[in-house]
């Protein structure tokens, strides 16, 4: 049997294989150089990237949690223009599919970051962060609410004739509203979805364990509840969607794809086993073979539904 097909296209965007490391979690990339080939992913998702330096929030901005991690970092960044000229051109010489998650404080500087890395030739896509919960201003307002979902992706896509990956947020009520959104506006492909909005507190001191009181829940405990979202988005839109949330295994990557997304995102995981993600490509591999799958599209939506 020939080597199984892993490639994914996402509206011209093209993967070597579904297995992508998170925004967040894999720093500008090459943090990872020492752990992993970077050309063995399907794509690499670097830090939030803002227009100008960005020094996030006070600490502790990090705690533990029985199934995963809270995180309130606050987006800290070198900036859009210091990783295109510092960052970028070392991750291409390592073959490395690069994609540039972004953010800014308002629509405006949404859309002046958005053109910034559209200037960088090198950038395979951009992915627009609109669902962080641990910033005040650009995070959950802007995801949200659908209105402002639509306002803040067209001003993006009027700045960048890149692929435009949205990232939504898990905070809302009904996750195809905000889908919906994106896509009318212009989005080609949705990130489902970004961390859950938790707290914790020590209970020594009665106060929180975080110095902004609640941050970002990642990590296996989110992953029936990010699934249960990435099922629902992909029957509400045409769009490609991109699984994220608690994948630490091929098992779990599996799920996700077997719903509907066509790549997944690996995140927290990486904290732990850096070189989680070529492992599970490497799985993917071997599992494909066994099942006789020539690919992985045939695996994509195979949901058998109740």
């Amino acid at each position: 049997m020939s080597a199984p097909d892993l490639r994914v296209e996402l509206t011209g965007l093209a993967l070597r294989n579904p297995i992508v490391a998170a925004s967040g979690t894999f720093g500008y990339g090459l943090e990872f150089k020492p752990y992993l080939d970077l050309s063995r992913l399907g794509a690499l998702v670097v830090k939030g990237l803002s227009l100008r330096p960005t020094q996030g929030n006070p600490p502790p901005r990090a705690c533990e949690t029985a199934a995963g991690m809270l995180n309130s970092i606050g987006l800290q960044n070198i900036g859009a223009r210091a990783f295109i000229e510092e960052r970028l051109p070392e991750l291409k010489r390592l073959g490395a599919t690069v994609i540039a998650n972004f953010w800014g404080k308002t629509v405006d500087e949404v859309g002046a970051t958005a053109a910034v890395l559209d200037s960088a030739a090198a950038l395979d896509a951009l992915e627009l962060n609109i669902s962080c919960p641990n910033i005040q201003e650009g995070g959950l307002e802007f995801g949200t609410r659908p209105a402002m979902v639509e306002k803040v992706v067209a001003v993006a896509r009027r700045a960048t004739s890149k692929h435009l990956m949205v990232k939504l947020s898990p905070n809302v009520g009904d996750i195809g509203e905000p889908a919906r959104a994106a896509e009318g506006a212009g989005a080609d492909s949705l990130s489902v979805a970004n961390t859950w909005l938790g707290m914790a507190v020590d209970v020594r001191t009665r106060r929180p364990k975080l110095h902004t009181g609640m941050g970002g829940l990642s990590g296996p405990a989110i992953l029936p509840l990010s699934l249960r979202m990435v099922y629902q988005t992909v029957r509400a839109v045409r769009l490609p969607v991109i699984g994220v949330g608690g994948i630490a295994t091929l098992e779990d990557a599996l799920q996700y794809l077997i719903v509907g997304a066509q790549a997944v995102q690996i995140g927290t995981a990486s904290f732990f086993e850096p070189d989680v993600t070529v492992r599970v490509v490497e799985q993917l591999e071997a599992y494909a073979r066994a099942q006789g799958i020539q690919k992985i599209a045939e695996l994509v939506g195979s949901l058998i539904e109740v």
